[in-house]
This record gives structure tokens, sequence and C-alpha cells, in this order.
């Protein structure tokens, strides 16, 4: 089976460029299934159901998140619905939503780091504990891992190496350039970038990350609105008998 994931989606721009982007690119690459992080989906900063709607109904199978899927309020009691989200495994019990998804046959899991980012429960206990669950149920699981540190991603795709079809990387917005198959079959990337405004800092206003710098003052980020977008992704090819990956490309496009 052929799994589309997409970066962090920044905003409207970002909206737009999947709207634009995405039902080509599932004509043109076969897809089985999409999915997409969408913590910084509305304004820049959270999801809505009327912005998470629009991407499912543009292509999107199911949405990830990370530290900022919180901040939009208006979402939350829809996480213990039925709309395909998920947010990180490993927050404490009783907060709203689910860290996984199993559907078709396929587990997707969110997990979320604790370097430079975070105070959370151990993320590698939290899958451990996720995989003995499924070992008998789920041959192919994906598993987006939202984390700052390259380090902290690094050792969690050595560590989930032939346990898991696929481990990438989100949080950053930056594309790294490591996608590859890792030595027991797992397919893995750093960090699969965004979907957002090329001309920003991280899909931002670069004038107003600057002030921020300058000053050390809370200024409002406004999401950057000018030049082309980016579209970053990765393609991984599974084999669906075994979980085992069988390829892994970058797609990449600009608007």
């Amino acid at each position: 089976m052929k799994v589309l994931m997409i970066g962090d989606i920044v905003g409207q721009p970002g909206r737009k460029a999947v709207r634009r982007l995405l039902p080509e690119l599932k004509h043109e690459l076969g897809l089985d299934m999409v999915i997409a992080n969408g913590e910084n989906v509305a304004g820049g900063l959270g999801l809505t159901p009327e912005t998470a709607q629009e991407l499912f109904q543009d292509g999107v199978d199911i949405l990830t998140g990370g530290n900022h899927i919180w901040d939009k309020k208006e979402i939350i009691p829809f996480l213990d619905g039925e709309l395909p989200i998920i947010r990180p495994l490993n927050y404490p019990p009783a907060v709203p939503g689910k860290g996984y998804l199993y559907r078709n046959g396929v587990l997707v899991v969110n997990l979320i780091g604790r370097t430079f980012i975070g105070n959370f429960d151990d993320p590698f206990r939290s899958i451990d504990a996720l995989l003995d669950q499924f070992k008998d149920k789920a041959k192919v699981i994906i598993v987006d891992f939202h984390a700052e540190a390259t380090s902290e991603k690094c050792a969690m795709g050595w560590y989930l190496d032939g346990r898991v079809s696929v481990m990438y990387g989100t949080h950053t917005h930056v594309p790294t350039a490591d996608a590859r198959l890792l030595l027991k079959g797992t397919a893995y990337v750093t960090d699969v970038g965004m979907v957002g405004p090329r001309d920003s800092v991280i899909g931002d206003n670069p004038e107003d990350v600057i002030q921020r710098f300058l000053t050390q003052m809370y200024i409002r980020l406004n999401v950057a609105t000018t030049g082309p977008v980016r579209f970053n992704s990765i393609l991984v090819d599974i084999d669906d008998h075994t979980g085992k990956a069988l390829s892994i490309a970058r797609v990449d496009r600009e608007l």
C-alpha cells in the first residue's frame, strides 16, 4: 500500500495548497491513505472543526496533532468523537481525544517528544505499551513523532526499527534530507517539513518573529501571506502482509 504523509499544514496558505495539489497527487501516485499533521491549520496555531472538515473533503484521511492541538478550544469536544483526528498518545491519562487510530488494518499513532518541547509522559514506554496491545492485530503501523530535537527523533527511529512500518518526524517545519529505510525495514525521516509559505520563519511573518527575538516581548505571530507555498511530504510503499516498508521518497512541490 502507498501512504502519503504530509508535513505540518500552516494556516490558510497551507490549506489552499493541499486543496490544489492533493487530488492530483492521489491520482498520480495511486495513494491508499493520506495522513497530515493538522496542529497549525487554523491561523497557524490549532485546529477547528471547520478547518478539519475542509482537509477531509480535500482528500486527507487522518489528521495528527502535537503541542498546539489544544490551541483552538472548539476542537476539544470533537477529539473524543468520530472525526479521524488524533493527538499525542503520551499526554497524561484522562486528556480528551485518542493517541492512535486503527483503520482498515492500519494503526496510525501520534507521539510527542520531551526534549525542548514540554513535559509529557515517556513516548518510548507509551509506544511500547500500545505495540504490545496491537502485536497480533496490526501489521502496518505508522508513527508521527512530533518532536523538536533531531536526536530524540533519530533515537525513536532506531528504537522502533523493525517494529513499525514508518517513523517520521514533524514539528520543526524544516524538511530533512535523511529519508531512508532503516536496517530492519522501517521507513524513517527526521522531519517531513511543512505545507506553508516559503518566504517565512517556519510559516510565520518574518518581521513578527524578528521582533520577538529583538525585544524578548510577546508579539502575536501571523502566518506569512506573500510568496510561493511549499508542500512537503513523504511517500512510503508498504508491504501490507509483512508491515515492512519497501521504499520511501520525498514528495515536495511549490506553488
